[in-house]
């Protein structure tokens, strides 16, 4: 699930760090990247978690209401479509999502307020009314509810992104990513998997964690080579004066670029120029993108006349 572009980002950030920071240990800075990798991860679950805590408020609702001292009939016979959702259900037993919240326990319950208007909103909406004018839906319309429901009232929501920032530092960036993975995994989601349904793992594979940490450490071991090819090619420019976050992003995108031969140049370019537009200046995607590609195209030139 940790996708390449989420490692970009946490390099960029950590090697910025780095500067800054007057004690450099490289092990430090490792343990730091897994570390701000595994929050990633839990931001994953912990968005999972969200669909079972608005059902369950549903049915903490529907108890509350029933149990009034005068009913209505609403309350004693309410739509109970959410608590019996197929996909929730199934959900809820995962064994991988099970063990997760197990092993790093995470909870919605500091949270109450937000969980309740979430629902409010939810139970007001267009597609609500349609999914429970269905007499007794399918698990692929149970399914599909949730999925409609995650992309228009959750992917995106301002508040939510407030709270996900104030429960952790590391979330910040990674909410509109994982949120999509989020989406990804309704979707794959089949009825014949039952509990055994595969949740997304952490890494593809162990080559992008080995990918991570090489970035890291041959971004910084490798500094000196990489900023003697950015000054060269910023003569007209005042090196002191450039963005620092310039400067970051163009040395671990050289990084990256020197050092993973299977990754396409342009992609890494592609790559790197995003992040520099995200988080340096208005015009620092067409300054990086000028400097890199005139590094990269004389790289390709003295390759050229070494194989001769």
């Amino acid at each position: 699930m940790i996708n390449r572009n989420l490692i970009r980002i946490r390099v960029v950030q950590l090697v910025y760090a780095w500067y800054q920071n007057t004690n450099k240990d490289l092990l430090t800075a490792e343990k730091e990247l897994l570390f701000g990798l595994q929050k990633s991860y839990d931001l994953y679950y912990f968005l999972l978690l969200l669909m079972v805590e608005l059902t369950d408020s549903y049915q903490n609702r529907i108890e509350t209401r029933r149990n009034r001292f005068l009913p209505t009939e609403e309350d004693l016979h309410p739509n109970t479509h959410l608590i019996n959702n197929k996909f929730i259900l199934q959900l809820r037993e995962n064994k991988q999502f099970q063990k997760q919240l197990t092993q790093r326990p995470m909870s919605w319950e500091s949270n109450e307020s937000f969980i309740k208007n979430l629902l409010d909103t939810i139970l007001s909406s267009d597609f609500y009314q349609e999914y429970i004018a269905i007499s007794d839906p399918t698990y692929k319309e149970d399914q599909e509810f949730w999925r409609k429901t995650f992309k228009q009232l959750i992917y995106l929501n301002e508040e939510l992104d407030d709270i996900l920032e104030d429960e952790c530092i590391y979330w910040n960036d990674d909410v509109e990513i994982v949120q999509t993975f989020v989406m990804k995994t309704i979707k794959r989601f089949s009825a014949e998997n039952g509990d055994q349904q595969p949740l997304l793992p952490m890494f593809k594979d162990d080559k992008d964690r080995e990918y991570a940490l090489k970035l890291l450490h041959n971004s910084i071991l490798d500094e000196k080579e990489y900023r003697h090819l950015i000054e060269k090619h910023t003569e007209k420019w005042d090196f002191d004066r450039i963005a620092f976050m310039d400067l970051i992003v163009m040395q671990v995108a050289l990084s990256e670029i020197f050092t993973f031969e299977s990754i396409p140049t342009n992609v890494s370019l592609n790559e790197y120029i995003e992040i520099a537009k995200s988080y340096s200046t208005p015009k620092s995607g067409t300054f990086v993108n000028g400097i890199l590609d005139a590094i990269v195209q004389e790289i390709k030139e003295e390759k050229r006349i070494f194989k001769k």
